[in-house]
């Protein structure tokens, strides 16, 4: 292997010297609450499982939307190869649940160690994967060393990387080049994706599709999905999904003007992170805003505006219950937005806010079908709420006609082409 350019060689000196500093941040971090303290020792990448014998792949998404991927891509290549053994991992405590809930008895999972040489030296000598994937636009410079020189086969798929990550790059185009040439096989998702990382390599990367539209949430339940529409009733009802901090007091914002024409208007708020339910709790109670919290088994009253959708899973319920779905991460700048397809798929009309950058292929596709309102404050949202209240928004079967613009084969294109570097390893 070649050696790297000084710039990562610098970043391998700083970060095995930063070593102690990392240790003790993760330990800041478990008493906020966002590691788990049981676990910690595999941020440091001491391993809490055995390893399996025979071939392991490796599968990393950084939350839980790649999570998602990642367990999509999973059963894909264990149906192909009953057998198989394939460790998720992923960095945060929301995707670990989505992980031991939905992956249970099918897929190993371990946090992903901080990316300090020593770190991913020892995890990869623990778990000596065959074939790494990494899902999406993690790419941690020590971590991939450590998998290059252990031999293994090294795949980033479904890639997706947004103007800011991709001009970052470039400006390190040399270290970014050296890491990507790393990879035995690139898949990009998008067009800008391909078309970067194709400038900064040198080498052609065509799009091979994005996982994401064939990585489903799973239906609703009957039974959970009957009892909240009996709580609903006839009530008017949006949600407002994935939202990230500073959206939320623009949607309570836009509540209170349906509110005012539609007194029985219920809002669903699901933040991204079920963890700042506190913190939301807090901001509802001081705009005097009554609110139910899904977590502690609460339902909504006649009267109370705001159901506190603070669990982790239950998209596709909220989904399937409303008509309108305001799709979080798009009101500031700087997150990226959030995949509207689920939405579609359970039949919603979709609205987003004008920053959704790391889903720009999507949303033109969307665009394109007149399957999506753009808002840019709470008086907009409102109107696009009512709007698709009153049959005149966004169909979802607009949004479908986007999803199948999009398609491709991309899960079994990608199924078969790790297969065959996993075989061209010579793993078992």
């Amino acid at each position: 292997m070649s050696r790297p350019p000084f710039a990562l060689g610098l970043y391998r000196s700083v970060t095995g010297l930063a070593a102690p500093a990392v240790r003790a941040a993760l330990k800041d971090r478990v008493r906020k609450g966002k590691e788990d303290p049981a676990r910690l020792n595999e941020r440091f990448g001491e391993a809490g499982l055995a390893r399996p014998d025979g071939a392991l792949v490796w599968i990393h998404g950084a939350s839980v939307g790649e999570s998602r991927v990642s367990l999509a891509l999973a059963r894909a290549l264990k149906t192909e190869r009953p057998g198989l053994t394939v460790l998720l991992t992923s960095g945060t405590l929301t995707s670990a649940s989505l992980v031991a809930r939905d992956g249970a008895g099918e897929v190993l999972h371990q946090f992903v160690p901080v990316d300090t040489p020593e770190a991913a030296r020892r995890f990869i000598a623990h778990w000596r994967p065959d074939l790494c994937v990494f899902v999406e636009s993690e790419l941690w410079p020590n971590l991939i060393t450590e998998a290059a020189r252990s031999g293994a086969r090294l795949t980033l798929v479904n890639a997706r990387m947004n103007a800011r990550s991709l001009k970052t790059w470039q400006q390190w185009k040399k270290s970014g080049a050296w890491l990507l040439d790393r990879f035995d096989w690139i898949s990009p998702a998008d067009t800008r994706t391909a078309q970067g990382i194709s400038a900064i390599t040198g080498k052609a990367h065509p799009i091979a599709g994005n996982l994401k539209l064939e990585a489903a949430l799973p239906a609703p339940s009957p039974g959970a999905l009957s009892a909240a529409r009996t709580i609903v009733g006839s009530r008017h009802v949006f949600v407002a999904a994935s939202t990230h901090a500073g959206e939320e007091s623009i949607v309570l914002e836009a509540l209170e003007i349906l509110r005012e024409d539609h007194s029985d208007t219920l809002l669903i708020l699901v933040p991204r992170h079920p963890e700042r339910a506190t913190e939301l709790g807090d901001l509802m109670r001081r705009r005097g805003v009554d609110f139910a919290r899904r977590s502690l088994s609460q339902a909504p009253g006649a009267d109370t505006p705001v159901w506190l959708a603070d669990t982790l899973g239950e998209l596709p319920l909220w989904y399937t219950l409303c008509g309108a779905a305001f799709i979080g991460g798009s009101l500031k700048p700087g997150i990226g937005g959030h995949n509207p397809i689920e939405a579609t798929m359970a039949g919603c009309a979709v609205i987003s806010g004008p920053y959704r950058d790391s889903f720009a292929d999507v949303f033109d596709a969307y665009e394109a079908e007149g399957a999506v309102v753009t808002v840019n404050n709470a008086a907009e949202l409102a109107s696009a709420v009512e709007q698709v209240w009153r049959g005149e928004g966004p169909s979802a079967e607009a949004g479908e006609a986007a999803v199948r613009a999009l398609t491709g084969n991309a899960m079994a294109d990608t199924t078969a082409r790790l297969l065959a570097l996993l075989d061209s390893k010579g793993a078992p």
